[in-house]
């Protein structure tokens, strides 16, 4: 593995185990990035903490730059990415509190810009997206958690929804039909413009609720917020083994 950079969704605007930190905000191409890169070290490892959401989580899922962030990762001799995001559950195997480490993904976003090949100045890249997660990275992860005891998914489906508001009874219904584990609003278009830069991409999800009809009970904001600060520390703890390369 090269130069790794963690993203950070909600739950995890910060990395406090970076340590000799530097700070930097590149212009790109495409705008602004989200937050500043935070460069530093875990370990022996460098790694690059982005915080997706912005600065105090103010940008909602469906006006984050992801275009900016990820050729600004690419651009700073980034290789490899794991991106964190917090996610609700829809089949059995994925209760609120479970890490997932998705294997595909499903894309119902609209309207955001989703590629690098937007006619202007640069061919039309066709990517291979048959296997959207990069297996060599996943592993790492599934590796890291097998050292760690932590009991995660090792496999699954992540649909992406377009947000910010939660998603209805029938619409979960229909991505439960569709193969979909996991709803997410973030896994979409970061993963498609990781491959089209060329970068290693793995997403390591924690299930925050269940999604929206699958028990009777009503989605609580306040429980959600309670499986990030638990939860959240097991993800952390996860990343900090998959950096350092320890496995079983």
């Amino acid at each position: 593995m090269g130069k790794l950079a963690i993203i950070g969704g909600s739950g995890l605007g910060d990395l406090a185990a970076l340590e000799n930190v530097t700070e930097l905000r590149p212009p790109t191409p495409y705008g602004q990035i989200s937050a500043p890169l935070k460069c530093g070290t875990i370990g022996d490892t460098e790694v690059v903490f982005l915080a997706r959401h912005g600065v105090g989580h103010t940008i909602p899922p469906h006006r984050i730059n992801y275009r900016a962030n990820v050729i600004a990762l690419a651009e700073h001799g980034v290789t490899d990415v794991i991106a964190v995001t917090a996610v609700g559950g829809i089949v059995a195997s994925t209760p609120p509190g479970r890490i997932v480490i998705p294997d595909q993904i499903i894309d119902y976003t609209y309207g955001r810009e989703h590629t690098f090949s937007d006619g202007i100045g640069s061919p039309v890249n066709h990517i291979d997206f048959t296997h959207p997660f990069t297996d060599a990275l996943r592993r790492r992860i599934l590796r890291a958690a097998e050292f760690t005891d932590r009991e995660v998914e090792t496999d699954g489906v992540y649909g992406a929804t377009q947000g910010p508001r939660l998603e209805s009874a029938a619409e979960i219904k229909r991505m439960a039909r569709d193969g979909c584990t996991i709803v997410g609003m973030t896994g979409m278009p970061e993963a498609a413009l990781a491959r089209e830069a060329g970068l290693a991409y793995a997403n390591c999800s924690l299930v925050v609720n269940w999604a929206a009809g699958t028990t009777d009970a009503a989605i609580s904001l306040d429980e959600i917020h309670r499986q990030l600060e638990t939860g959240m520390r097991d993800v952390v703890g996860l990343l900090i083994a998959a950096v350092r390369g320890e496995s079983g």
